[in-house]
């Protein structure tokens, strides 16, 4: 059966993990965890949904093992499926439309926001997903709502997901249509570049890739929680453990930072960017999150790392969120989607 017992009305795309609905397989130890105490100081929507996160034991997700290619298949195949309804219901509500393309040799899926025109600039996604799930299809949802907030055309990188090819693959082919996109005549300075969770991780990686090339780097860079650190070792990963009502390291995402990773040390910045040098040259930086995430040290360490070496880097957190809270239907994240709208449009001139 089902992981959720009830609806919340009204839902729609963006809750954190919610495709594992469908899931049905043997990687559940229970169907609820513990309640978490909230606290008074957020939205009643807000509220809402997190008791419905909490409840749906999406904690005690076992992921296949590292290496277990046929095992993430199948995940990945349940939650595609799991997010075509609440992807129909977001496009339909925005007025989105997608087309799927091939640039740099990548397969792409290009959402453009009610009203549209040609402007030259555009904001290219790397969705999240840890790395071993989700798609550019699966994502779109959350990819229209940021088209509809900057107003602009949505590149929605559409990589391999590991355990079928590694690290140094995926990020080959964000620099691949990165590329292409130039070639095509969209330069650099007319991009923002924006990821989530681990896109957020291979957003990061892919300006450090580009700086250490001596190329232009994008006009501006967002992040949604990024999971800059796949060895667990922030403050947040201890004092937030219990508190995150989504995300648990030791069920899911250690097996999933292994699959990318590879034979890779964790704490290696090819693939855990909080560790790379911020010493050169980088685009004005927004990092989102929210105080109930595991991973909410890596916002803050990477958001310092910036701003130690005079970064315009900043960090704009919310009260109670949990990761990657941006597409949920409370007011908190409307807020932050209008605050990201507003950062790319006053940097993409």
């Amino acid at each position: 059966m089902a992981i959720f017992s009830r609806p919340i009305p009204g839902l729609r795309f963006g809750l954190s993990l919610l495709s594992f609905a469908a899931f049905t397989g043997g990687g559940l130890a229970a169907e609820s965890t513990a309640p978490v105490p909230l606290p008074g100081t957020i939205s009643p929507e807000a509220r809402a949904v997190i008791e419905f996160l909490s409840n749906a034991g999406l904690k005690q997700l076992i992921g296949p093992a590292p290496t277990d290619l046929a095992g993430w298949k199948a995940l990945h195949a349940a939650q595609e499926k799991a997010l075509e309804e609440p992807n129909r219901i977001v496009l339909e509500q925005t007025g989105a439309t997608l087309a799927d393309d091939v640039i740099g040799g990548v397969p792409v899926l290009d959402v453009r926001p009610e009203g549209w025109t040609e402007n030259g600039r555009a904001l290219i996604y790397i969705h999240g997903g840890a790395f071993t799930l989700f798609s550019a299809r699966s994502m779109a949802g959350l990819a229209a709502l940021m088209a509809k907030a900057t107003g602009l055309r949505v590149y929605s990188i559409d990589y391999t997901n590991p355990p079928a090819v590694q690290w140094d693959s995926v990020q080959a082919q964000v620099a691949a249509v990165l590329g292409g996109l130039a070639a095509k005549g969209l330069t650099m300075d007319k991009v923002a570049l924006w990821g989530d969770s681990a896109g957020g991780n291979l957003a990061l990686r892919a300006v450090l890739n580009l700086r250490e090339q001596g190329a232009t780097v994008p006009a501006a860079l967002v992040l949604f929680s990024p999971w800059g650190d796949l060895s667990n070792s922030g403050d947040t990963a201890i004092t937030l453990a219990h508190a995150d009502p989504t995300l648990s390291y030791d069920g899911l995402l250690a097996n999933a930072a292994r699959a990318y990773a590879g034979a890779l040390d964790l704490k290696d910045p090819r693939v855990s960017p909080v560790y790379a040098q911020f010493d050169k040259e980088f685009p004005p930086t927004l990092i989102q999150d929210g105080t109930r995430t595991i991973v909410l040290s890596d916002s803050v360490r990477v958001y310092r790392a910036l701003r130690d070496h005079g970064v315009d880097a900043t960090i704009d957190l919310y009260e109670g969120m949990w990761h990657v809270f941006q597409g949920a239907p409370a007011p908190e994240a409307a807020n932050a989607l209008a605050s990201a709208g507003a950062f790319v449009k006053a940097r993409l001139k």
